[in-house]
């Protein structure tokens, strides 16, 4: 991590090939990270993917950005990678992840669990500030950690102060209201979920602009 802080001071270009020589990244021309550190086992980033200020990227297996893609400043990204093996090691097929597909978004100021895969589908947002994605939780019935993955799907929107639990899914073209709690698997795309626990409220019309646009951060 100091080394990285250290090549802060570099420019872009030089540092780009000194993290994909050293730690093996796959940061492509375009690409760019601000004053950010990332320490994952793998880091895939497309052409004009970006990683913003301050924000913070440890435990993962793999971090993989597409195209157009943003994960912005000041946001807490944590996993625990597979090579430790002395927790999770009854979920074999856990995967530390996070999946941000083209033309989506993580704003500002949001903290992202990653003990299991988390994928935000192309052209999603997760919005505002201060929500929360949780891969992993205490099973009290077994007593022991356990952990899912969480999926946002394609033009999905998350509002602000929203929490995701393990396992749940948003499904294409949803609403997830602010201050809302996902707590499972939403099967019904094209709807507005809110509330705590979030249920579906009411059907959004597929033609909404946010759904058709061709240009995935909204500025």
């Amino acid at each position: 991590m100091f080394f990285q802080i250290l090549l802060f001071v570099l420019p872009w270009s030089l540092r780009r090939q000194l993290l994909n020589a050293i730690y093996g990244y796959e940061i492509a021309p375009g690409a760019r990270i601000g004053w950010s550190v990332v320490m994952v086992a793998r880091c895939v980033m497309s052409p004009t993917a970006r990683i913003g200020h301050l924000t913070m990227v440890k435990g993962l297996d793999l971090l993989r950005i597409d195209e157009q893609a943003l994960l912005g400043n000041l946001n807490w990204v944590t996993g625990f990678p597979t090579a430790l093996r002395q927790h999770f090691a009854h979920e074999t097929e856990r995967c530390p992840s996070l999946l941000i597909e083209r033309h989506a978004a993580i704003t500002n100021r949001h903290i992202i669990d990653c003990t299991d895969r988390v994928t935000i589908g192309a052209f999603a947002t997760l919005g505002g500030f201060r929500s929360q994605i949780l891969t992993h939780a205490i099973d009290l019935k077994e007593c022991r950690q356990s952990c899912r993955p969480v999926t946002i799907g394609a033009y999905c929107f998350v509002g602000t102060g929203a929490i995701l639990m393990k396992g749940s899914v948003l499904p294409d073209r949803s609403i997830l209201g602010p201050g809302s709690v996902l707590t499972k698997v939403m099967s019904e795309p094209g709807m507005l979920y809110s509330g705590v626990p979030a249920v579906a409220v009411r059907p959004v019309a597929a033609d909404t602009g946010y759904f058709v646009r061709q240009v995935g951060f909204v500025w």
